[in-house]
């Protein structure tokens, strides 16, 4: 049912909609806000594309991420740039410069203010949202660094490379704090769990690692897929991670046992991103083969495909009110759903 109504027009599903309640009013009798219920799961359930191109240019566009209070969004690029875009307007409001290569993730810090990157010249930099000025930068890296997060209180920054090592910085000082050791490959992403005690690694390896913050040691090594992970993200509660691959699976993982919960399939080339909605009930994903998809993550179905991409979709977020997603792809483009 969900996957016909997800290839429905604006107009044909608003006439379901209301043939749903006038059924009802004349079967049921008339439930009160019951046609408030039905709009409210239609909206959160599917989502429709806003024509609007954010950027449309020359170069490939490797991240997107939303700012805290949804009212900014912050990509980056294979030409060394980093662009801050205001939401309602679609205008750019800075280009951030200081990088020498591709970049390939910017993101914000939990209060909005800041903005860390990571590139191919091996250095992790921090940003000033309102003046557009580079603050400082982490060293340390000793080839290109592939991913970067905030700890959730924004004290620290967890980064990623393929020199094979993991490292905590200090966002006041720049120092670096910590190095993470046990098994290590080639980062392809890292990320703090919500509750700020884990830390969630992938690598070029089809092992992924979950991390103590406190003592720096692994507490569990999670194998499963059968290629390259290209990321893997914690559940808003902390107890569950969801993975993707190479090998165009998303996984989702117990964190306590380690256990495989679900295997969701259905993109037919390496997916690239995913992440859950704050309710922790959606997943959304992105892939190769140029789709942007949303899951039921209790039944493991695919409730919605969002087709606009021309080509690979690399990265993707969801805004911190689950109403929109954003998506950037190698099509040159951005593209918001709503």
């Amino acid at each position: 049912m969900s996957t016909a109504l997800s290839q429905l027009s604006k107009k044909e599903i608003k006439l379901i909609i209301e043939n749903w309640i006038r059924t009802l009013n004349i079967r049921l009798g008339w439930i009160s806000d019951f046609d408030k219920i039905v709009i409210k799961y239609v909206k959160q359930n599917f989502f429709f594309i806003n024509e609007a191109k954010f950027l449309e240019g020359e170069n490939t566009i490797n991240c997107v991420k939303f700012s805290p209070n949804s009212s900014k969004i912050v990509s980056s690029t294979n030409n060394s740039e980093i662009q801050l875009w205001d939401v309602k307007s679609g205008k750019q409001i800075y280009t951030f410069n200081g990088h020498s290569g591709p970049i390939y993730i910017a993101k914000f810090s939990p209060d909005g203010n800041s903005i860390a990157s990571c590139a191919y010249d091996g250095t992790v930099r921090l940003w000033s949202v309102d003046s557009g000025d580079e603050v400082m930068q982490f060293r340390g890296h000793s080839n290109w660094v592939g991913d970067v997060d905030f700890s959730p209180d924004g004290e620290r920054i967890v980064s990623c490379s393929i020199d094979k090592t993991i490292r905590l910085w200090d966002v006041k000082t720049g120092k670096e704090i910590q190095q993470l050791m046990g098994y290590l490959s080639s980062g392809q992403s890292v990320q703090f769990s919500p509750d700020g005690q884990m830390i969630v690694s992938s690598s070029v390896a089809n092992v992924f690692v979950i991390w103590d913050v406190k003592s720096g040691e692994p507490m569990r090594q999670l194998i499963g897929h059968s290629n390259i992970i290209r990321n893997a993200k914690f559940s808003p509660d902390s107890k569950f991670v969801v993975s993707c691959a190479y090998d165009k699976t998303i996984r989702i993982w117990e964190v306590a046992s380690g256990n495989i919960i679900k295997v969701l399939e259905g993109h037919s080339n390496t997916v690239n991103d995913v992440k859950y909605f704050s309710d922790g009930q959606t997943i959304v994903s992105c892939a190769d083969d140029t789709t942007v998809r949303l899951w039921d993550v209790k039944s493991g179905s695919l409730i919605q495909t969002l087709e606009e991409h021309s080509s690979w979709v690399l990265g993707i977020d969801i805004s911190p009110s689950d109403n929109a997603i954003v998506s950037c792809s190698k099509d040159d483009t951005i593209r918001f759903w709503e």
